[in-house]
């Protein structure tokens, strides 16, 4: 015992301060609760996910201090869950609470980002994505060591969540904010004109587009045929005969065109070939069209989206979902959702549009909105 004793304390003298002895044990600390705090931030972000899921923001936001039956009871839930998740949120800075009282409160100013009241300015919904990416970390750590990509199909759950982000930004800004960029645009739609959308997703902003603008013809393409069938079946919904919708590679857009307008909004950076969409669509307008790109707001330069608001979750989304699922393609690019402002404009220009103009859209602190003209 006295031997093993002594071995363990020999090899236990190998420290890293031993082998580094100009090693900042500050520093270290200070970066082990750093690491500790993104942990901790990641489990609240899951406790965000449910608490969007469950109804339990929703729930509380009319609610007054509360014992946690009294909260579970309102929503109608499990008492013994919404303590556990109170308590999370609690330390996750997100509900206070009374210990004498035995009650919880969400703040009004916290629930106006974390409820479906809310709108395109509620966030929880995106946490949502954190277990998603989670759920392919397995498959994508394979493909590190052998290449590829994850496909679309493993993330089941991709499309209902888009589809609720989309819907809640289609119908706050598309119409009075984004359509505004484009010098004359809502008057040339009032008139008739015909619009395709490229990766159309679940169709929210054209079955917006379509309802505001009786005149005008629209139609998405999207290789998703779950997505379009919900869009399909929104269109029918709203009795809205001026839009179809196609399940279409968006690498050829032959025999389409022309159109006056095409957009695509935060689709081109999924693309497996996002070079040669951005070229077809090119191809697809008439001489005087538009081609409005909505698409992440980034720096092509990863130091300078250093402290940027949301930059680790780009870089997370783009890595666990946008560009591994375009790595799963033959020949996919992993264009990534991180492509950037200056890597956009670079390839709008090299798939032959003349002019290209980025701006911002109040409202929206995620994307960048691009107008692409041919001449």
């Amino acid at each position: 015992m006295t031997a093993t004793h002594g071995t363990a304390g020999t090899i236990g003298q190998a420290t890293p301060e031993s082998e580094a002895p100009d090693l900042d044990i500050a520093r270290v600390e200070e970066f082990a609760g750093t690491v500790l705090q993104m942990i901790a931030d990641a489990s609240t972000a899951l406790s965000l996910s449910i608490g969007h899921r469950t109804g339990l923001f929703d729930g509380m936001a009319g609610l007054p201090p509360s014992t946690s039956q009294g909260v579970a009871d309102a929503i109608g839930l499990q008492e013994r869950y919404v303590r556990e998740w109170l308590a999370a949120m609690l330390v996750g800075g997100v509900v206070e609470h009374d210990p004498l009282a035995g009650t919880w409160y969400l703040p009004p100013e916290h629930g106006a980002v974390l409820t479906r009241q809310s709108g395109k300015d509620n966030l929880a919904k995106l946490a949502q994505l954190i277990g998603l990416m989670a759920s392919v970390e397995h498959r994508l750590v394979t493909c590190f060591r052998q290449g590829g990509g994850v496909p679309y199909s493993a993330y089941t759950e991709f499309h209902a969540l888009m589809s609720e982000d989309s819907k809640d930004m289609a119908e706050a800004l598309l119409v009075d904010d984004v359509l505004p960029l484009v010098d004359g645009l809502r008057d040339r739609l009032s008139r008739g004109i015909s619009v395709a959308d490229v990766g159309c997703g679940s169709g929210h902003h054209l079955n917006v587009l379509a309802s505001a603008f009786p005149a005008s013809t629209f139609v998405g393409y999207d290789f998703s045929e779950e997505a379009i069938a919900s869009a399909r079946s929104t269109a029918r919904s709203r009795g809205l005969a001026n839009v179809r919708f196609e399940v279409r590679d968006v690498t050829d857009l032959s025999g389409t065109g022309p159109f006056a307008l095409v957009t695509a909004f935060d689709a081109i950076h999924d693309q497996a070939h996002p070079a040669a969409v951005l070229a077809s669509i090119a191809a697809s307008l008439a001489p005087d069209g538009v081609f409005l790109m909505c698409d992440i707001r980034a720096s092509s330069r990863p130091h300078e989206n250093v402290g940027v608001p949301g930059a680790g979750f780009l870089y997370g989304i783009s890595l666990m979902h946008c560009m591994t699922v375009s790595l799963s393609h033959e020949g996919g690019t992993g264009l990534g959702a991180a492509w950037g402002e200056q890597t956009a404009v670079r390839m709008l220009y090299e798939a032959g549009f003349a002019q290209v103009q980025v701006n911002g859209v109040e409202g929206d602190f995620i994307n960048n909105y691009y107008v692409a003209r041919l001449t």
